[in-house]
């Protein structure tokens, strides 16, 4: 019991977040928009023909792995607890 008093006394006041914690966020989410460009793309000129880059490995392949990858930062960085740097013992 007392050993989780002073657990919810060191965090009291403490910020949810660290500046680490905000980098991997905003990292995460610029790398999902650079997966999202990499999908973009390959329009049809016209009616009557059909463009193949749709199925070129960049839109099936690297650019759905690289969204995951952001994703999987954006999860990082809400989950990991970085150590603070107050030293108010």
């Amino acid at each position: 019991m007392d050993n989780k008093q002073n657990i919810s006394n060191d965090n009291k006041g403490r910020m949810p977040f660290t500046r680490r914690n905000y980098a991997l966020m905003l990292a995460g989410v610029v790398v999902i928009i650079l997966g999202f460009v990499l999908m973009s793309g390959g329009a049809e000129h016209t009616a009557t023909e059909f463009d193949e880059s749709i199925f070129s490995a960049r839109r099936i392949t690297i650019a759905p792995i690289v969204v995951i990858i952001g994703f999987v930062l954006v999860g990082v960085g809400i989950m990991k607890r970085f150590k603070s740097n107050d030293n108010n013992e």
